[in-house]
């Protein structure tokens, strides 16, 4: 049996949804694609309120995105502390911050040639 090919779009989309139903707050989507010698096209980073939160995050995500196109990531950091998780889908790579932990390592400043955009909350 093999794989059907989804878009980045599609996972994008459903990521988002992951994100949205436990309430993640502040998403963006960074757009590299223009960037030279990046490790992928797209980081989206949301914020969650506590440890728990940003597990929840993290879980929903993974189930999301497995119950809906049948991927899972490639790898996966900072689960055991959930204070900044990480999530490789290889040309998608999601990071989930407590928020004082976002504002610490301000990715969004490391990659400010990045095309952003801000996602609102369906």
């Amino acid at each position: 049996m093999t794989k059907k090919q989804v878009s980045t779009d599609d996972l994008i989309a459903v990521i988002f949804q992951g994100i949205e139903e436990v309430k993640g707050e502040n998403i963006q989507l960074l757009d590299l694609r223009d960037i030279e010698n990046t490790v992928c096209d797209y980081f989206i980073i949301c914020s969650g309120n506590s440890n728990t939160q940003v597990k929840a995050i993290s879980s929903s995500i993974q189930k999301t995105v497995s119950k809906q196109i049948r991927d899972k990531p490639w790898h996966i950091e900072g689960e055991n502390n959930a204070e900044w998780v990480l999530m490789d889908y290889v040309h998608v790579v999601v990071h989930v911050f407590q928020k004082q932990i976002r504002d610490y390592y301000d990715i969004e400043s490391l990659w400010g040639d990045a095309k952003i955009t801000e996602i609102k909350p369906a």
